[in-house]
């Protein structure tokens, strides 16, 4: 992941803001909501800003995952690591299984949520090997 330069800020509302210029605080962001968790994820912008945000819901700490367009559900990592499909999907209006189109709060559900890519338990309690 790259690091961003310390002068740019993003505030709690999630806008990014250019800490550099005279009294940026009071002069329009340079991008609102670039850091952000949105419900529904119809652009690819929406997608990276969710992304940014981290997979933890602020506020109330709730762990979030990915829904895509056939009902699925894949983790942060697995959207990370299949980005290039996940774009495709996209820039190609495209359902492959790598169509995001909104956050879940898997902490809502009283079964297990597993993410359909990596297989990993996404909330609740972890599941202990009996011995």
């Amino acid at each position: 992941m790259t690091k961003r330069p310390d002068h740019l800020f993003v505030t709690s509302s999630g806008d990014l803001y250019d800490t550099r210029k005279p009294q940026w605080h009071l002069n329009p962001p340079l991008r609102e909501k670039f850091q952000y968790q949105f419900n529904d994820i119809t652009t690819l912008s929406r997608l990276k800003a969710c992304l940014r945000a981290g997979e933890f819901s602020w506020p109330g700490g709730y762990r979030l995952a990915f829904v895509t367009q056939d009902g699925g559900i894949l983790s942060f990592a697995a959207v990370r690591a299949e980005w290039s499909n996940v774009v495709w999907d996209f820039q190609n209006g495209a359902s492959t299984g790598w169509r995001v189109v909104g956050l879940l709060n898997v902490d809502e559900a009283e079964e297990a949520i597993y993410c359909d890519h990596l297989s990993i338990r996404l909330n609740g309690e972890v599941e202990e090997d009996a011995a």
